[in-house]
């Protein structure tokens, strides 16, 4: 396993993040508590310690797994997850309100059965909320101790810039990491966000890098309709990887594409394997 600097940031993460979106999701793409438990420590025996969750993911679930997976390997850990969306009926149930966030990190450490989180995003842009209210309550994280680092996922590119900008003259903790979807079928963020993140010191750590499995390999042109089990066949938003949206004459060439790479070089599509 090989680790890079997240961004401008002293933090080594492994080149490979495990995400959890869908781990203790009751439905046809879910995975099940116990095998999400084996597979968090298989990943870290291999050498991973990047974990990402959200505290929506699952209703909180993921969160929870995470938590007992680690147990007694927090140290080996950089533990990353998110707050924005809303989490319960009330009015400030959601956003990114000085009052959601500090309600939120609080339940998030509860269930990661954590004292502290080393990365912890802004879901998505919150239009209600002053950005500097948001930044300031972040900041307060980092210096309380509760965060020590911040990131930034699915805002504008303008809006990134507006951030950094208000922190860099407050003298608050600023954006190191960037989470976007970015995959051979979805790469609209090469337009703005790769210069950006480069000149801004933002790590990218991207979602999504295998389309929700429609890259994995499994899936050819001609296949039926659409597959009835998996990720793609179980979106549940439209920010997801829909069947719909990937069955494309675009997206079957690019796929035809990679397999005829592969065979070039004699290798699987998929070319990446657990070390050992």
């Amino acid at each position: 396993m090989h680790y890079k600097r997240l961004g401008n940031s002293g933090l080594l993460v492994s080149e490979l993040c495990l995400g959890t979106m869908i781990f203790g999701e009751e439905n046809g793409r879910g995975t099940p508590p116990d095998e999400a438990e084996r597979m968090i420590h298989r990943f870290l025996e291999a050498g991973g310690n990047h974990l990402d969750t959200a505290d929506v993911y699952a209703g909180g679930r993921s969160e929870e797994i995470v938590g007992r997976a680690i147990r007694g390997r927090r140290d080996q850990v950089v533990l990353a997850t998110k707050v924005r969306f809303r989490r319960g009926p009330g009015a400030n149930d959601v956003g990114l309100s000085r009052h959601h966030v500090l309600a939120e990190v609080h339940q998030s450490l509860r269930r990661l059965d954590t004292d502290y989180i080393d990365l912890y995003y802004m879901h998505c842009w919150d239009p209600l909320t002053p950005l500097e209210e948001s930044l300031r309550v972040f900041d307060d994280l980092v210096t309380a101790g509760k965060v020590r680092y911040i990131g930034v996922s699915n805002f504008k590119a303008w809006q990134v810039m507006k951030a950094q900008a208000l922190s860099e003259a407050a003298g608050w903790a600023r954006f190191v990491a960037g989470q976007y979807q970015y995959s051979l079928v979805k790469r609209d963020v090469e337009y703005e966000f790769v210069d950006l993140f480069q000149s801004e010191g933002i790590g990218m750590t991207p979602w999504g890098p295998l389309g929700g499995g429609f890259l994995s390999g499994k899936y050819q042109r001609g296949d039926a309709p659409a597959p009835e089990a998996g990720r793609i066949a179980n979106a549940t938003t439209e920010h997801e990887e829909a069947w719909a949206r990937r069955s494309t004459e675009r997206n079957w060439a690019i796929i035809e594409a990679v397999g005829q790479v592969a065979a070039a070089h004699n290798a699987p599509i998929l070319r990446w394997r657990w070390p050992g």
